[in-house]
């Protein structure tokens, strides 16, 4: 198979596994923060991130949505190659993706990396002030900076001690 049909089969199974997964989520009250379907070492593995909004993650939640979510992809038949199946925390570091992500950890420091340079920069390290109208607004060293999502290769929170 060509790399590209290996990419759009990989984004198929993305798209068709957070179909899945949402419902089973919100019916726990989970939050979905982020799917990767991957090829590592001898084999595919596929990860599903998730969180609650306060008090974090159970063990128990992870095993929950980890059979809940196995039963639905054998029964939609989703993944035809052999695969395995984690369900996790997103961790202390979790990546911000989307608007609300942004939102609910206003004030809080994070580092970014963008696909295009803003001011000669594509790392950064500051607070979040504010995000509207698909732009994050970010208080780094060298002054505030607006950041449109779509030019947000990858965002994550800054592990406080």
């Amino acid at each position: 198979m060509a790399p590209e049909g290996r990419a759009m089969q990989k984004g198929t199974v993305v798209q068709g596994i957070e179909k899945l997964v949402l419902p089973v989520l919100q019916d726990l009250g989970l939050e979905l923060v982020d799917i990767e379907y991957r090829r590592e070492g001898q084999g595919w593995v596929l990860r599903i991130f998730i969180d609650r909004g306060e008090g974090g993650v159970s063990l128990d939640d992870c095993s929950r949505v980890s059979h809940l979510t196995g039963d639905l992809i054998e029964i939609d038949d989703l993944i035809s190659n052999s695969y395995r199946l984690e369900v996790s925390s997103p961790g202390l570091d979790r990546p911000l993706k989307k608007e609300q992500d942004f939102l609910k950890y206003k004030n809080r420091r994070i580092r970014l990396n963008t696909f295009a340079p803003i001011e000669k920069r594509r790392n950064f390290k500051g607070t979040i002030l504010d995000f509207r109208e698909g732009v994050l607004h970010l208080e780094a060293e060298g002054g505030p900076f607006e950041i449109p999502l779509d030019n947000i290769a990858k965002a994550n929170l800054e592990i406080e001690i």
